[in-house]
């Protein structure tokens, strides 16, 4: 990469210059504090603050990032919960990138930690309504699994803390935290396709967890309560999703469950607030997420407006269900995020934040579009498109194409301000939506998994094919980038149609499917058994062996590579892309670059701070960039 130095620090000085120096969070109001977060000019991480009764009021620091950063190469805040009287603040720290946690409790009148500190935990927290026990995750340090909730009361040592409950089923992911009501302390099970919660009321903290309803395999749900009624999105009898409505006493008996939002074919719901008066649903339509609003009584649903087509509307925060109004978030490819506010008793909506882009940045200096391709076997595959409005889509145009596809997350067009740089220098940038996450509802998502998977690699590969034969972009300069399960498909398009893509780059990828797959003490595997398949059942290794990576490299020519781990991945061991990458060297027959680059102080999400994530950031765009010939 030393030929493209220069072209890194130009890259990085263009990225950071964009940020606003001053970035803050809009504040919320809770038991009359202001609670916001904000950054400083040059500083890599968030200062966490409260103003009490008015935003005029003196800052109250809770917690200041660059200060606990201090002596760590890497740092984290994975979790931050104030107690109900607002006087203890519990905080979740991770030093190393492996997801592994420190908990410490910070005393506000004090300003001073309370002596004890919790080790080995996951970063959800939940207090009980009288603020003297802290729940928490413990870890098993061998899986990473968070397994067993623990009870800590408050200036105790965390030796003599309380297990309250442990899973037993390595399959499952565990989190604790407090309901949106404020009422309930849950604890929440998940694996790919089944979920469980568990209820304590949070006025009784020495009480029993009880299942709102025992996990049933292949059902999922969550939920929120509001005015005494819970509010459930469920997939029972509704692949898309529907939305009932139980009391407590009934929850446990689906057959006493009402019915409030039937399933529909062409929607998902994909979340849901309570309130009150009204019942908030972000929802899948169209292949975009949007914001439905309904009145409780009847007399009012419908979909928030808006402006773009390739764009992302999502629910914001809102801490009561007492209200009248709701805060929404809008982003698109061109278009900074934005916090909207809007009263849904009068329809008013103001806007209370967008995002300052500096550097000249203009949103009207680019276009965004969305197109639908029909992969091989007919299916249709939403693309989200962005480009400089000075450059042509006639063929001529290097073009980023980024996707996921894989446990049913989607790839939202959301404003990357790392982006931007490719745009300014006539690159499309392309996100395939294929299958394997839910753009298109539950069904997009099942045909993307198990005995699927191969229809998200076609799908990527096809989408490439049209834009090149349209034609939209460059064939010669096509580039694609994805990481971790997204790297699984950088490596499983590269052997299958390797000379679609002029380079690619890979992000800590999961390339090593079955022989990670095989073993359990891998931390994640039990629980990817659903989403993967199980190695040791006869089908599915012959099917996982047919797709993955590792395995099916062979002696052809390979594009230009850049493949990223970190020594401190939990999601990701390192030596999977290190064994590809050796394998890759072994087997290829062109002289293409390959390059392996290991974060040695960094886990799965790369460098943590502000302005240092972007150098990763920079480093795989300068490796596009100059093989584009795009570098000024």
């Amino acid at each position: 990469m030393e030929p493209l130095a220069g072209l890194q620090e130009t890259l990085f000085a263009e990225m950071t210059a964009r940020l606003d120096p001053d970035e803050s969070s809009v504040p919320y109001l809770k038991d009359g504090y202001w609670y916001y977060s904000r950054y400083e000019p040059g500083l890599e991480y968030a200062i966490h603050a409260r103003r009490k009764g008015s935003m005029d009021a003196q800052e109250e620091i809770l917690l200041d990032g660059n200060q606990r950063s201090q002596g760590h190469e890497f740092y984290r805040l994975s979790g931050l919960e104030v107690s109900d009287d607002h006087r203890n603040v519990a905080i979740a720290e991770d030093t190393t990138g492996r997801r592994i946690n420190e908990i410490r409790i910070l005393d506000t009148q004090s300003g001073k930690f309370f002596p004890e500190v919790i080790v080995n935990a996951s970063g959800s927290l939940a207090w009980s309504a009288d603020g003297q026990y802290l729940f928490y995750m413990n870890k098993n340090l061998e899986t990473l699994l968070a397994y067993q909730l623990m009870r800590h009361k408050l200036g105790t040592d965390s030796a003599d803390d309380v297990l309250v409950y442990e899973e037993t089923d390595n399959t499952y992911y565990s989190g604790v935290g407090r309901s949106r009501s404020g009422k309930f302390i849950e604890l929440m099970h998940q694996n790919t396709d089944t979920t469980e919660v568990q209820l304590l009321a949070a006025d009784d903290p020495l009480g029993t967890f009880k299942p709102f309803l025992p996990r049933e395999t292949g059902h999922e749900y969550d939920i929120d309560d509001a005015d005494g009624r819970f509010f459930i999105r469920t997939n029972w009898n509704a692949e898309n999703f529907r939305v009932m409505t139980a009391t407590l006493e009934d929850s446990a008996d689906k057959s006493r469950w009402q019915e409030l939002i039937p399933h529909r074919a062409d929607a998902m719901v994909r979340n849901l607030q309570a309130f009150n008066k009204w019942l908030v649903l972000e929802e899948r339509k169209d292949g975009l997420r949007k914001v439905r609003v309904m009145a409780l009584d009847g007399s009012m649903d419908r979909y928030l407006e808006s402006s773009e087509d390739a764009s992302v509307m999502w629910l914001s925060t809102n801490v009561s269900t007492d209200t009248d109004t709701i805060r929404y978030g809008f982003s698109s490819l061109a278009t900074p995020n934005q916090i909207w506010e809007i009263d849904l008793s009068s329809g008013e909506s103001r806007l209370l934040k967008a995002d300052r882009v500096l550097g000249g940045f203009a949103s009207d200096h680019y276009r965004t579009g969305r197109m639908m391709i029909t992969a091989r076997d007919g299916a249709r595959v939403p693309v989200s498109l962005a480009y400089h409005r000075d450059t042509l889509l006639d063929g001529s145009a290097p073009a980023l194409i980024y996707a996921y596809g894989s446990y049913g997350s989607s790839s939202d067009p959301w404003f990357r301000n790392s982006v931007i740089s490719l745009l300014d220098r006539g690159f499309v940038y392309v996100i395939a939506h294929i299958r394997g996450g839910q753009e298109m509802g539950r069904a997009w998502y099942e045909d993307g998994r198990l005995m699927n998977k191969k229809n998200t690699f076609r799908d990527f590969v096809d989408v490439t094919k049209a834009l090149q034969q349209k034609p939209l972009i460059d064939p010669a300069r096509t580039y694609a980038m994805g990481g971790s399960a997204g790297g699984l498909l950088m490596g499983a398009v590269v052997n299958m149609a390797p000379e679609l893509y002029h380079g690619v780059v890979a992000a800590v990828p999961f390339v090593d499917v079955v022989t990670t797959m095989l073993d359990e003490s891998i931390p994640l595997t039990t629980g990817e058994f659903n989403e993967w398949g199980n190695p040791k059942n006869k089908d599915a290794y012959e099917y996982m062996l047919s797709y993955s990576p590792y395995d099916q490299v062979s002696e052809q020519d390979y594009p230009n590579l850049l493949v990223t781990t970190g020594l401190h991945d939990s999601q990701v061991q390192y030596f999977e892309p290190a064994k590809w990458v050796a394998k890759l060297r072994d087997r290829r027959t062109d002289n293409n670059t390959l390059i392996m680059h290991t974060n040695m102080d960094a886990g799965h999400g790369g460098a943590s701070g502000r302005y240092r994530r972007y150098r990763e950031t920079a480093q795989e765009f300068a490796f596009l960039v100059g093989l584009a010939g795009m570098e000024n």
